[in-house]
């Protein structure tokens, strides 16, 4: 109805290698392609920091009415953990194809456009807001520097620097023969089907031993497996265990 099972678009740039070939199991996928308990750890740790600055500004608004010292505090703290929200629990976007020959897996992430503009908004509302509260109780000023000018010191860090922007687009097509797996694994802490390979990798112009992950839809992990594991060598292993996302191949 709301269109939350909605397959992502694939990036226009994208070719797949065996294309050629009948499609054996495909989908796309948005996940989180990184240890989500070091995600939550920092996570936990702004938060607390967040806090403590929260109740500062609390004692910094002391002309202030009760009611308004307190909402602006509030807001103040729900926003910018929204904000660090968005920055530690990402999502990439993937895409799966198998063939006959083997498995290929595009992983993108757009930059966000639509919270530069979200927050450009946000920075100009609530500037408004606070104006017209100044002109009830003079302390909103001081609300109003800390607030949308935090605000509009985010939107422009996020819209013109060039190492923010890189660090949230990427884009890698990844392609893999079924000869080059040596390990097959069903992770029993996440639904991922993980892949070791050993192959000679062209980006970065050696061989790599690395994994792949396999983001699976809830519950469907298992079946993935079982679709991969005719087309594996003889003698490769399967087996279940706890898998930890690694961050990168480089």
């Amino acid at each position: 109805m709301f269109g939350f099972n909605k397959n992502l678009d694939l990036p226009t740039r994208l070719q797949w290698k065996f294309a050629h070939e009948p499609e054996l199991l495909g989908w796309t996928i948005r996940a989180r392609n990184y240890n989500t308990f070091v995600a939550n750890c920092m996570f936990v740790v702004v938060a607390v920091l967040l806090l403590g600055v929260s109740f500062i500004m609390y004692s910094v608004y002391e002309g202030m009415s009760q009611p308004w010292r307190t909402l602006s505090c509030v807001f103040f703290y729900v926003l910018m953990l929204s904000v660090t929200s968005s920055m530690t629990h990402q999502r990439m976007n993937f895409a799966f194809r198998f063939t006959q020959s083997g498995v290929e897996c595009c992983e993108w992430k757009d930059f966000p456009e639509w919270a530069l503009t979200f927050l450009k908004w946000l920075a100009g509302v609530t500037a408004i807001f606070f104006i017209f509260m100044a002109t009830i109780d003079p302390s909103f000023l001081l609300g109003a520097l800390i607030g949308p000018g935090g605000l509009g010191l985010t939107y422009l860090s996020m819209a013109y620097s060039k190492n923010y922007r890189e660090m949230h687009t990427q884009y890698h097509h990844l392609i893999y023969e079924w000869r080059d797996f040596t390990q097959l694994a069903v992770a029993t802490n996440r639904d991922v089907v993980d892949l070791k390979f050993t192959h000679f990798d062209q980006r970065l112009g050696r061989v790599v031993s690395w994994s792949l992950n396999i983001f699976c839809k809830r519950k469907q992990k298992e079946a993935v497996a079982e679709v991969i594991r005719p087309y594996l060598s003889p003698g490769v292993p399967f087996i279940k265990a706890k898998v930890n996302v690694p961050l990168s191949t480089d």
